[in-house]
């Protein structure tokens, strides 16, 4: 299986102006070499094979025949090869010249693509030699000996994706054609760009190309001239870039003196699954895309074994280096808002936060802490209730006293046995069977607490579960999933960690900062089974139901990218390769889709809480399910993996 990867190159080979001979045979070298590492589709720099820097040489008829000769030279010597591969040239029209890429394929060439908008202002003087697509009539041309397809909404359909092609200064247009062929089908964007270098101007073409693959939901491939050309005013760098929705997959490296060829994989399949979701895109599609373009059969290209060359993140919710900074003060801001809102219009007197100790209660009373200040109001009026129970132990609950004492904040103790002996033998229950309704019976008397001292306090109960727990269902029904608010209800397991640590590293006293790093560091456990013969932590939760970084991979790419057991099992493998074996993928894949279909009725009644990220399980918000919905079809195929 490809899992619905694309394999596409973005070439930058080396040139000599106006030597078509020499340029022609660097790129059928990194055809062959592109074709040899499955490449599917490759695309040079906009006039590569004369060269861009001819200036007045264009109007030489031997520039022009011999470009047209080395092209069949290069489309005889790949007529073996599977790949199609897009190529920059001149190409003469009934009296006018035009700036082209032409795609070929297998011996043929299968169309020829004109650019639409011709820069002529500073070092750009195009208008002085070639004419626009807009500005011919014709749809078709005779080149190489064959009658082929020509203009600038050509779609070039493969078993596998459907493709279009724009040429350098179309992609600074308002409205770049790529936008149309995009809403017309095209999946993946090529451009052949001549692009020179200055000061600044690199940051701003990524940033460019960054958004208009966002825009189009689509894959975007970019290469531009290299080393080689005139460099009598300007200087190009070589330029090989690819994006896939808004993110660089791959890039080149810039100023090289040698021919590169930078390959990368487009998922087409997330693309399409992105569009489905997105109703702006089909609207769009309905009303904006023209009804013009001309589809383009392809030869079939044999499938080779899928070799990625992409990597992916661990933790693909954990921003990596300085952006990890930035995302946790974004993030945190957008929770202290949100409490704000929800407390000057409900008038609260108070927020009520149970704190055990561990990560969800230490964020979620970090949140309500830095509110209070925002709003100017007395930390006291933030009651911290530590409720011990049978399973808590010294370390989390000096850690809880410690921290609210530090932050100034009301603290509160209420223990829990009691009453829940007295429940036990209410119910008549034997307190020495550890099994859920043991469990969960501390949980539901710990919210009870919390819900009579907000009474009690005209207060708001804040709610502590993340993300990943709801995911699961590991959360006590009435219990610790029910709230007023929950704060970190969007917030996955694997980035509570880093906001806490965040938290702790700015703006933080010498007395909490040692807290709060030790909470880090810290076991992940509900505490509700009693602690061994030590007193440490008996019960921890990923012993239990499996290593949230798993889990939070699972849960990224099922919900944020639609992608079906099997790819996510193919990356998951991929990515924690020396980390788990697949087999313990495997074990916890299939736990993951279990426990998330067959809890989504606790995700059906979840407290009001702000979003954070691009995922959200709100059932008022981005997920919608019935709480009855079978998981067959997904544990059926990651039982046959």
């Amino acid at each position: 299986m490809n899992y619905g990867y694309v394999k596409v190159a973005a070439a930058v080979p080396r040139v000599k102006v106006a030597d078509c001979k020499f340029n022609a045979r660097e790129i059928e070298k990194e055809i062959i070499i592109a074709e040899g590492k499955g490449v599917q589709i490759i695309a040079f720099p906009e006039l590569c094979v004369t060269g861009y820097t001819c200036g007045d040489l264009f109007a030489q008829q031997l520039l022009l025949e011999e470009a047209e000769m080395e092209l069949i030279q290069i489309v005889n010597n790949t007529r073996q090869l599977d790949i199609i591969a897009i190529l920059g040239m001149p190409v003469a029209l009934n009296g006018v010249l035009l700036n082209t890429a032409v795609v070929i394929q297998k011996g043929k060439v299968l169309g020829v693509v004109p650019k639409t908008y011709l820069p002529n202002y500073k070092e750009f003087y195009e208008k002085r030699w070639f004419t626009s697509a807009v500005d011919v009539s014709e749809t078709s041309m005779r080149l190489c000996g064959q009658v082929v397809p020509m203009g600038a909404n050509l779609l070039f359909e493969m078993a596998d994706t459907t493709f279009g092609i724009e040429i350098c200064e179309d992609l600074w247009a308002p409205i770049p054609p790529s936008s149309s062929l995009a809403l017309q089908g095209a999946e993946i964007l090529f451009n052949l760009s001549a692009d020179n270098e200055g000061i600044g101007k690199h940051n701003y073409l990524c940033s460019l190309i960054s958004q208009q693959s966002a825009r189009c939901i689509a894959g975007y491939v970019f290469c531009s001239c290299g080393f080689g050309e005139s460099t009598t005013d300007v200087v190009f760098a070589g330029n090989g870039l690819i994006f896939e929705n808004g993110s660089m997959v791959a890039r080149s490296e810039r100023f090289s003196f040698e021919g590169q060829v930078v390959i990368s994989e487009i998922d087409v399949e997330h693309i399409r699954t992105e569009r489905r979701v997105n109703t702006t895109f089909a609207a769009c599609r309905a009303h904006c895309a023209p009804e013009s373009a001309v589809r383009v059969s392809t030869e079939y290209v044999n499938s080779k074994e899928l070799n990625l060359t992409r990597t992916f993140e661990p933790h693909p919710f954990v921003p990596q280096g300085a952006a990890l900074n930035e995302r946790c003060e974004e993030i945190f801001s957008i929770q202290v808002s949100g409490l704000a809102q929800r407390l000057m219009h409900t008038h609260a007197q108070s927020a009520v936060v149970g704190i055990s100790g561990g990560l969800d209660s230490t964020l979620a009373l970090l949140v309500c802490v830095k509110t209070f200040d925002k709003l100017e109001w007395s930390r006291k009026g933030i009651i911290g209730v530590t409720m011990p129970g049978f399973g808590t132990t010294d370390r989390t609950h000096t850690n809880a006293v410690d921290l609210m004492n530090s932050l100034g904040i009301t603290v509160r103790e209420v223990s829990i046995k009691e009453a829940c002996i007295q429940h036990f033998k209410d119910i008549d229950h034997d307190i020495d069977i550890h099994d859920v309704v043991y469990e969960n019976a501390q949980a539901r008397e710990r919210t009870q607490i919390l819900m009579d001292i907000a009474n009690q306090t005209n207060g708001m109960v804040i709610g502590t579960g993340d993300l990943s727990e709801l995911a699961l269902g590991w959360a006590t029904y009435n219990g610790d999933h029910m709230s007023m608010y929950g704060v970190n209800g969007s917030v996955p397991k694997t980035l509570v960690k880093h906001l806490v640590k965040w938290v702790a590293e700015n703006d933080m006293d010498e007395a909490s900062r040692a807290t709060l790093l030790d909470i880090v560091d810290t076991p992940i456990s509900p505490e509700l089974i009693p602690a061994d013969e030590n007193g440490n932590i008996k019960q921890i939760t990923e012993d239990l139901v499996g290593p949230y970084e798993l889990h939070d991979f699972f849960l990224y790419y099922f919900l944020r990218c639609g992608f079906r057991p099997s790819k996510i099992f193919f990356l998951a493998a991929r990515t924690f390769k020396g980390v788990y074996d697949e087999e313990t993928i495997k074990k916890w894949l299939q736990i993951f889709f279990r426990r998330f279909f067959n809890q989504q009725f606790k995700r059906s009644c979840l407290p009001d809480g702000p979003k954070v990220g691009s995922i959200s399980i709100s059932p008022r918000g981005d997920w919608r399910m019935p709480s009855d919905a079978s998981s067959e079809a997904w544990l059926r195929e990651v039982g046959s993996l």
